[in-house]
C-alpha cells in the first residue's frame, strides 16, 4: 500500500470500527436519561424529519441543476451539491444520533457551503497530485526512455 493511502484506510477502518461504538454509546447514554421508549420515538422522528429535509433540499438542488444545464453553465457547485445531499441523506439513513447529526449538517443550506469548500478543496488537491503524479512517470517523451524497435508478423 503506498504512503499515501495508508493514512486513508487507518481514518476509514477507525471509522468503521469507531462510529459504531460511538453510536451506541450515546444512544445508551439517551437511552438512561430519557429512557428507551422515548429513544425509539426520537429516532423514529430523526428519521421522519430526515426524509422530509432530504426530499426538500434534493428537490432544490435537482432544479438547480436543471437550470444550470439549461442555462448552459458548468454545474459544479450544482454537483457538489447534489454529492453532498446524497452523503448526507446516507448517513440519515443509519440508526442513531450523531450519523444524523453529521448527516443533517451536510444537507442543510446554511452549513452546507462550509462542506462545499471542504469538498472543493479535496477534490483539487487529489486533481492536482494526480497531475504532478503523471507529470513525473517516466515514459515516452523527453524525460522517459524510449525502446525503439519494429513489430515483426508471423
Amino acid at each position: 500500500m503506498s504512503r499515501r493511502r495508508r493514512p486513508l484506510a487507518l481514518l476509514l477502518v477507525a471509522l468503521f470500527i469507531g462510529m459504531p461504538l460511538v453510536e451506541i454509546y450515546v444512544l445508551v447514554q439517551v437511552g438512561q436519561v430519557i429512557g428507551a421508549w422515548w429513544t425509539i420515538l426520537l429516532l423514529v422522528l430523526d428519521s421522519i424529519l430526515g426524509t422530509l429535509l432530504i426530499r426538500h433540499e434534493g428537490g432544490r438542488a435537482w432544479r438547480a441543476l436543471r437550470e444550470a444545464l439549461g442555462g448552459g453553465r458548468m454545474p459544479a457547485r450544482e454537483l457538489a451539491d447534489g454529492a453532498l445531499i446524497l452523503v448526507g441523506g446516507t448517513l440519515m439513513l443509519a440508526p442513531g444520533f450523531v450519523t444524523d447529526a453529521f448527516g443533517v449538517l451536510l444537507i442543510l443550506p446554511v452549513t452546507r457551503p462550509l462542506f462545499r469548500r471542504l469538498l472543493a478543496g479535496l477534490v483539487s488537491r487529489r486533481v492536482l497530485a494526480g497531475v504532478v503524479a503523471d507529470a513525473t512517470r517516466p515514459g515516452p517523451g523527453p524525460e522517459g526512455p524510449v525502446v525503439r524497435g519494429e513489430v515483426v508478423d508471423e
